[in-house]
């Protein structure tokens, strides 16, 4: 069969070509739902493997599905377009945060850049600069940059990654769980580093802040998560995971932590496997085996919702017995993030966001926006 090549446009084809697969290969890393006095869920904001940090109105999403449609099965994607958008960071964002309450709060991020920024949340969500010229426009009012070690000859080493965040505050902290493994507090107002946290053996994926009890958990690559006491800086608890034979494979490291409500319950992805531990007993009470590594986990109350490599979004009970699983749209998901009215975001591979509802049923999936 013969065509015409006369006005074939190499470079525009190229040009398609990548843009399909920068599609294809975007990841969402991180969902959170914005503060809203709205009881039902609003917005979502997104964190991408491109930089991007974008902002999206759920209620908009469904209202653009087409008429009499069931998105029962998360069939149906849109490519929604954001309320507001940042270029928030030089390579992929890997955590979001909220810092403060009410119209003054942060909209924290950090980064493969090594950096944590901060943006006024208000200027952010009420911007009346049009979508597309938004990227670079709203500037951070806080700008954090990891310190560097000097090695042999006093050669520094590169800026390592942030790769969680947590903050407290009350105490005007915010907690990194850094590439360098470790972690560190930095102080808000004063813009400079209070203190390390010293002892894993390799990378931090995680960390939360355990603000009643002044500590924060860290999850690492070395296969443990430790607690450390924040005023004097020392790991008080060295939580193994490693320690049973049977856990030990390659893909054993800590991926993923949550504490519940009353900061007495702790769980942990550590490659296939799910574990929870309770706290002020220093013991493992549960621990279940999955298809495939677990990446993400949050409590709702006494439950515990879990995602990973696999099209699925899972619930279990504090026993680690399997209550449900959910077809979500992502392969494989790295987000998952719940509103106060029961409704989950859950975010990862390919760019796509999946809304679920209490009930489980979708309520709309989309594709985040392409800069």
């Amino acid at each position: 069969m013969c065509g015409d090549a006369t006005n074939w446009d190499e470079e525009a084809y190229r040009e398609s070509i990548l843009k399909e697969r920068e599609l294809e290969t975007r990841t969402v890393f991180r969902t959170i739902w914005a503060p809203s006095r709205n009881p039902n869920p609003d917005t979502v904001v997104v964190a991408t493997s491109d930089g991007s940090i974008s902002a999206y109105s759920i209620p908009s999403c469904i209202a653009e599905l087409p008429m009499g449609f069931s998105n029962s099965r998360a069939q149906h994607l849109l490519t929604a377009e954001p309320e507001g958008f940042l270029q928030g960071h030089d390579g992929p964002v890997y955590d979001l945060k909220f810092y403060g309450n009410g119209e003054d709060c942060l909209l924290l991020s950090c980064g493969d850049d090594g950096r944590i920024k901060g943006w006024l949340w208000k200027g952010f969500a009420e911007s009346r600069v049009p979508v597309c010229v938004q990227g670079n426009h709203l500037k951070p009012v806080l700008d954090f940059v990891n310190p560097q070690h000097k090695g042999p000859w006093d050669a520094l080493s590169p800026i390592p990654e942030n790769n969680a965040l947590a903050v407290d505050p009350q105490m005007g902290s915010i907690y990194s769980a850094a590439g360098d493994s470790c972690a560190y507090c930095w102080d808000v107002e004063k813009g400079e580093i209070k203190m390390v946290f010293k002892g894993h053996s390799d990378y931090l994926h995680s960390i939360v802040a355990r603000t009643s009890s002044n500590q924060i958990v860290t999850g690492s690559e070395d296969g443990t998560a430790r607690i450390w006491d924040c005023r004097s800086g020392k790991c008080i608890k060295v939580i193994d995971l490693l320690k049973d034979k049977k856990s030990k494979g390659p893909m054993s490291f800590v991926s993923c932590i949550a504490l519940d409500a009353t900061e007495s319950w702790l769980a942990c992805g550590s490659g296939r496997n799910l574990s929870v531990w309770n706290l002020p007993a220093s013991e493992c009470v549960s621990r279940v085996g999955s298809n495939a590594s677990v990446q993400d986990v949050v409590f709702e109350d006494n439950q515990i919702l879990a995602v990973g490599a696999e099209p699925l979004l899972s619930r279990y009970d504090i026993n680690g017995t399997l209550i449900s699983q959910i077809q979500c749209a992502p392969q494989s998901a790295f987000s998952v993030s719940l509103h106060q009215s029961g409704v989950t975001a859950v975010g990862g591979y390919g760019g796509i966001v999946d809304i679920v509802s209490q009930f489980g049923s979708h309520l709309c999936t989309f594709r985040v926006h392409c800069a």
